[in-house]
């Protein structure tokens, strides 16, 4: 368990921000703290969608369980969290 820097460019916000994620957290995890600097403060909340982590400029989201740990991210790297509609 460390402290680990990265960058969420969170869809439909203007502003980058800073995360301190944990190397354990998910990405889920990781997408709920984006969530909280930008939902409700500058990006509308939609209820039943998903976010979803990928690194910036990919067009490939990482597992929802995967762990920062394993993702191979480097410090203060730019991820991009994006709604994501469930499958139905």
């Amino acid at each position: 368990m460390a402290l680990f820097p990265l960058s969420s460019n969170f869809e439909g916000d203007f502003v980058l921000q800073l995360l301190p994620v944990d190397t354990e957290n998910t990405m889920d995890e990781v997408a709920a703290v984006a969530a909280h600097h930008s939902v409700g403060r500058r990006v509308k909340a939609r209820p039943g969608q998903i976010l979803r982590v990928r690194k910036q400029g990919s067009v490939d989201f990482l597992p929802r369980n995967m762990k920062v740990a394993d993702a191979g991210f480097k410090p203060t790297e730019t991820i991009e969290i994006i709604w994501e509609a469930p499958e139905n």
